[in-house]
């Protein structure tokens, strides 16, 4: 059967609130063909995100309707792969019986982009070159795993990869941009490593049909905007980070292909 997350927008409740409802669509469950897996509650947003197993979107909003009558905003039909590399799990907590659910689906996103690989292979000859892209992959995962990341994906010569947290992600870009630039500058021989770096956040389902769709969009367009050894972010990457010990300059509204309306952009400073 598909796998299914909906939307639920439901200001002023508790994690409490959410897991009775939770509890009592795994009651019912059964009775419309589903299997309820887990969700994902954000109180701050006022969000709730189910991952269930059905026959059809239909099935999933009539269970929602008799079990506690809250009606989700949109359903989207998942992929349980796509979804754990971008949310972590697919299941309940281990401990979701004594303590509700107060994780959040909100994600920051952050695409990398190895911009001269062409330049290396022509310069390097392909046996030198992979050694270059190994260590390029080798440096994005370090710094993935000191900053708590999760890689989503490998695309060509770049990463699409995730954050629970914004400070995270910025701190992250900053130390991959800061290592590339050491590397670079250990010898002046090596043709050097530039990348570009995009950051966007948002939620799972929003008006797209895919998971993370719009927001995932955005900041590869985010990324391929930003100049080689430059971190780009939007606007609310800048936002979310008030307070924290990071400095951004304007970059200014910009074009992006696949929205209709300018993105504001904030450039990451990242050299100390």
């Amino acid at each position: 059967m598909p796998i299914f997350m909906d939307r639920h927008d439901i200001s002023g409740v508790t994690a409490k609130d959410v897991a009775e409802a939770h509890q009592a669509d795994l009651r019912i469950q059964s009775k419309h063909a589903c299997n309820c897996f887990t969700y994902w509650f954000d109180e701050g947003r006022g969000t709730v995100f189910c991952l269930i197993e059905a026959p059809t979107a239909s099935a999933v909003r009539d269970l929602h309707l008799e079990s506690h009558g809250l009606n989700p905003s949109q359903i989207i039909e998942v992929d349980p792969s796509t979804v754990a590399n971008f949310l972590g799990r697919v299941t309940d907590p281990d401990n979701v019986d004594a303590e509700p659910v107060q994780e959040s689906g909100f994600r920051s996103i952050m695409f990398t982009d190895m911009a001269n690989s062409t330049d290396i292979t022509n310069s390097l000859g392909d046996n030198a070159a992979f050694a270059v892209l190994k260590k390029h992959r080798a440096v994005i995962r370090q710094a993935l795993l000191d900053h708590h990341g999760r890689e989503v994906d490998r695309t060509g010569d770049g990463f699409l990869t995730c954050f629970t947290s914004v400070s995270q992600a910025v701190s992250c870009s900053m130390a991959i941009q800061q290592e590339f630039d050491n590397y670079n500058h250990t010898d002046t021989e090596r043709v050097p490593i530039q990348v570009r770096i995009g950051l966007g956040a948002g939620e799972p389902v929003t008006e797209k049909d895919e998971l993370f769709g719009s927001i995932v969009n955005l900041t590869a367009r985010i990324c391929a905007q930003a100049k080689p050894n430059q971190i780009l972010a939007s606007h609310v990457i800048r936002e979310l980070c008030i307070g924290k010990n990071f400095a951004f300059q304007p970059y200014g509204a910009v074009n992006l292909k696949g929205f209709p309306d300018p993105i504001e952009l904030d450039a990451v400073e990242w050299k100390a």
